[in-house]
């Protein structure tokens, strides 16, 4: 395919099935990478109405679109919609990526493996390392996934204990079945153990969404457990608007070396891409080009 500043009858469509859809980074990345290879292809985002989602994803086998990528509210509704789903996709009950295939849609979930994705290029070992993850949402079970792929010695989650609490358990029971890690789920509101599991981990992550939006200036754990963190310790937050977090910028002063989300959305973005294109994302002219409208966001 030939590079298109416009589109034509040849042009691939791509797109981003979310509500709200506007803010996302992803058209920028995908449509940038196209650029990059010279591809007549298009990225656009779709703000959907929940009952809308079956509609667009028949309209992915009638325009013959590429693929897409699907945010909250649609990552499990989308599965019962679709062809096949992967066995990752399976144990997580979630799909961020679907692609084409001659008509075929097949469902993928690839949040986590992006966020260690990220660490590894930051040439960061994570096999047989401790984490300590608060929230156990759609993003953190999709780490939990990735991390025993990636060989955690243990990892210690912390969730509020609500009426989700056991169906969680069950669902980490069955992600850890003849796993080498050892997964331990745990009430929110056991400050101490917070503490014991913070002691005795590598890698710290927020995956809830406190430190955004409403919950700006809140804090995944109270600065009496936080004030345990260690300087050769990774912290890691999921969240991305803002930059750094009130999380993050403790843990930072605390002397830690911290990760903010946009790495996880570039390499789960990454993933996607190859998978659509059989070619690798070009990440540095993706970063440049992120930084350069977050910059002009702030003006």
């Amino acid at each position: 395919m030939e590079e298109n500043e416009g589109a034509d009858g040849q042009t691939q469509l791509f797109g981003l099935f979310a509500h709200p859809a506007g803010h996302s980074l992803s058209p920028l990345m995908h449509n940038t990478s196209f650029q990059h290879y010279h591809l007549n292809a298009k990225y656009l985002g779709f703000d959907l109405q929940p009952a809308q989602l079956a509609s667009a994803i028949e309209g992915i086998r009638i325009f013959k679109f590429g693929g897409v990528n699907l945010s909250m509210p649609f990552k499990q509704q989308v599965i019962p919609l679709l062809d096949q789903i992967t066995p990752r996709a399976k144990q997580l009950n979630s799909v961020n990526v679907i692609t084409n295939h001659d008509g075929q849609l097949i469902g993928d979930s690839v949040d986590g493996e992006g966020f260690f994705y990220n660490l590894a290029n930051q040439k960061i070992k994570v096999a047989g390392e401790t984490m300590t993850l608060f929230g156990a949402g759609g993003a953190g079970l999709s780490i939990v996934q990735a991390a025993i792929d990636q060989h955690l010695k243990e990892i210690f989650i912390f969730k509020r204990h609500n009426q989700t609490f056991n169906q969680v358990a069950q669902q980490l029971k069955e992600l850890a079945k003849n796993q080498l890690t050892q997964v331990n789920l745990i009430d929110y509101a056991d400050e101490q153990m917070m503490i014991q599991a913070i002691q005795v981990s590598t890698i710290i992550v927020n995956s809830t969404n406190l430190g955004m939006d409403d919950y700006v200036n809140r804090m995944p754990a109270p600065p009496g457990v936080l004030q345990y963190l260690k300087p050769q310790q990774i912290v890691c937050d999921v969240i991305y608007a803002p930059l750094e977090t009130k999380f993050l910028a403790y843990a930072k002063n605390q002397g830690c070396q911290t990760f903010n989300g946009l790495g996880m959305l570039i390499y789960q973005g990454a993933l996607s891409f190859k998978k659509w294109t059989n070619q690798s994302m070009p990440i540095k002219t993706v970063q440049t080009a992120i930084q350069r409208q977050l910059q002009e966001s702030r003006k």
